[in-house]
């Protein structure tokens, strides 16, 4: 069982930057993946970025080269570096753990991020 804390969310003006943090308990194993998705009011959840254990990363096309996912593993710990921010960045950002391989998922709670105009 993995559980993960999301922290760093709050409240922006357009164009700043925030960093979100997830650190994970319990076992961690390298064929986890793990993943920012955020749920905007009225919209469907999205995936952001992932990033594998090794460190290859993915994007979003609406946040590629304005977001950077990162992870410690040492730490058990994921980060979301968020840039030049926009109001439509507004939503609860997720931390997700999927274990491939082994239909396994876990889900933070969330934090919300605000990007005023």
């Amino acid at each position: 069982q993995v559980q993960l804390v999301e922290s760093g969310g709050g409240l922006v003006q357009a164009g700043g930057s925030l960093r979100l943090s997830c650190v994970a308990s319990g076992s961690m194993f390298s064929i986890d993946v793990t993943g920012w998705y955020r749920q905007a009011p009225g919209k469907q959840r999205e995936l952001v970025a992932s990033i594998t254990y090794g460190g290859s990363a993915n994007y979003a096309d609406s946040v590629k080269g304005r977001f950077t996912i990162s992870r410690d593993n040492g730490k058990k710990t994921s980060y979301l570096q968020m840039n030049s921010l926009k109001p439509e960045d507004t939503a609860v950002y997720y931390c997700n753990v999927r274990r491939v391989g082994y239909s396994m998922e876990y889900w933070g709670k969330g934090t919300l991020v605000t990007v005023s105009s």
